[in-house]
């Protein structure tokens, strides 16, 4: 006998408490919106609905790509970032909610004319959509190792309209020509040390190891963009950077080793210390 909505969605939430999902019951609606290709109000207005056997013959399948522990996003192609609903797939990390703490401290320090920003190892385009959506008059530039990366980050502009950012791939800067200037470069590094045992834990054993880990204790990356990138800020540009909750020092100070000045670290929602910047005065 087939389950209702309501019945379903129940047995699925205990079925992936179980096997240690930090948020069952939104995976669980969010699979089973996917498969019926409704809003999650739909499953709260017709919760004694069924679903038809080839229904649930593929939420049993992307169920059970759950249960082995790969991420939601991976399996229906899509999260949503800065409210902007992104193309998602195994070659680019996920964009996580810390990161729009990012946009948020970016958006801050854009001045107030139009301007050109760059987002470095931009992968899906998260945090360059999100800043050209909000500044119709920036110039946005997303940059990413990948050539398919970059292609993924193209075709989400597409889809959402967002027709001031650009996308191109290469090494951090090496797309870009020495007189390319930008008055805000953004970037979300790899920065997680190749030891790191989180690494082999939830969500991220799915993810691109590149887009995820760097030498010299996860700070390798965060030093070549902090170096270069003085060649690429406009004089009183802005350099910002994600990093891991434990590094707020030590970006700090490759940053002020490096000439730059107001340096600070912000905290991401927890209270944690997860976005580092300073100002270039050329």
């Amino acid at each position: 006998m087939a389950l209702s909505i309501d019945a379903l969605l129940k047995q699925t939430t205990a079925q992936l408490t179980d096997a240690g999902s930090d948020s069952p019951h939104i995976d669980a609606a969010v699979l089973l919106c996917h498969v019926l290709d409704k809003p999650r109000s739909y499953l709260l207005t017709w919760p004694e609905k069924t679903l038809d056997d080839q229904q649930q013959i593929a939420f049993d399948t992307l169920l059970a790509r759950r249960l082995d522990g790969e991420p939601v996003a991976y399996i229906i192609g899509e999260r949503e970032f800065w409210s902007l609903p992104l193309k998602v797939a195994p070659h680019t990390l996920i964009p996580r909610p810390d990161t729009e703490r990012l946009v948020e401290l970016a958006l801050d320090k854009m001045p107030s004319q139009p301007c050109r920003v760059l987002d470095l190892g931009t992968g899906t385009g998260a945090i360059a959509l999100a800043l050209a959506s909000e500044r119709a008059d920036a110039s946005v530039v997303g940059i990413d190792l990948r050539p398919e990366t970059a292609q993924l980050a193209t075709e989400n502009g597409q889809r959402l309209g967002i027709t001031n950012a650009t996308f191109l791939s290469g090494s951090w800067y090496s797309p870009l020509t020495a007189d390319d200037q930008f008055a805000v470069i953004a970037s979300n590094p790899p920065y997680i040390d190749d030891q790191d045992p989180h690494l082999s834990q939830g969500d991220v054993r799915f993810e691109p190891l590149t887009a995820l880990v760097a030498p010299d204790n996860g700070l390798a990356d965060i030093r070549i963009i902090s170096e270069q990138g003085r060649q690429h800020l406009q004089v009183n540009g802005w350099l910002l950077m994600e990093h891991g909750y434990e590094q707020g020092e030590a970006v700090r100070q490759i940053l002020q080793d490096l000439g730059y000045t107001q340096v600070e670290t912000a905290q991401d929602y927890a209270g944690l210390d997860r976005v580092t910047f300073g100002c270039w005065q050329g």
